[in-house]
């Protein structure tokens, strides 16, 4: 793959190298000088992609918008990783409305975001245990309240002092957060054609 620390312009060293225009073509071998006066008289780069062929390979683009996008892709990517954590959220089987409504919260939340949810009920003491209708009845109640953005994924019975289930974003919620995403990228301008714009607005007046 093209990485963003390859030669550009001045820095390619070959007398002869193969050219790619811009949308793919290829247009031959050419001295590095006319392949340089090219890329120039469209406006782009001339960048070497492939060093270790004979002549080196070199394709005509805008190289500050193709680091860019790099940029952007890699960070989609962390934040993509990111949104495949399976984030915890605890709860006691005696717990106040606040405290639970609080918890609700949080695991919608992090459903809205693309996560994953372990909700786990904590047995704090030995005879809580035997209490385990009391966490079904809490594992029920968030099934139940959040049916339309979520789905069981697999629940557990009581393993040591825990019992807990996986909830997963529906295919509904997952799509809906695909276009939202989409459509905030759109609307992230490139920095450069930003900057060009305003350059033009300039000369104008």
């Amino acid at each position: 793959s093209i990485d963003s620390s390859l030669r550009v312009n001045d820095r390619i060293r070959a007398p002869i190298v193969l050219v790619i225009g811009e949308d793919g073509e290829k247009l031959g071998d050419l001295a590095l000088t006319d392949a340089r006066r090219l890329a120039a008289d469209r406006g782009l780069d001339l960048v070497e992609i492939v060093a270790n062929r004979n002549p080196p390979v070199c394709k005509i683009m805008n190289y500050g918008r193709f680091v860019y996008q790099q940029s952007k892709k890699s960070q989609d990517s962390k934040k993509h990783q990111k949104q495949n954590q399976v984030k915890e959220v605890k709860f006691r089987i005696i717990i106040g409305q606040h405290d639970r409504a609080t918890k609700m919260k949080q695991i919608e939340r992090f459903l809205h975001e693309g996560h994953k949810v372990k909700a786990t009920i904590w047995f704090k003491r030995a005879r809580e245990r035997s209490r385990r209708e009391l966490g079904d009845r809490i594992l029920d109640d968030v099934t139940a309240r959040l049916a339309e953005i979520a789905t069981v994924e697999s629940r557990s019975s009581i393993v040591g002092n825990q019992m807990s289930m996986i909830l997963a974003p529906t295919r509904r919620l997952l799509e809906a957060l695909r276009i939202e995403r989409a459509e905030k990228a759109e609307t992230e301008e490139d920095p450069h054609v930003a900057r060009t714009r305003r350059a033009l607005r300039v000369a104008a007046g």
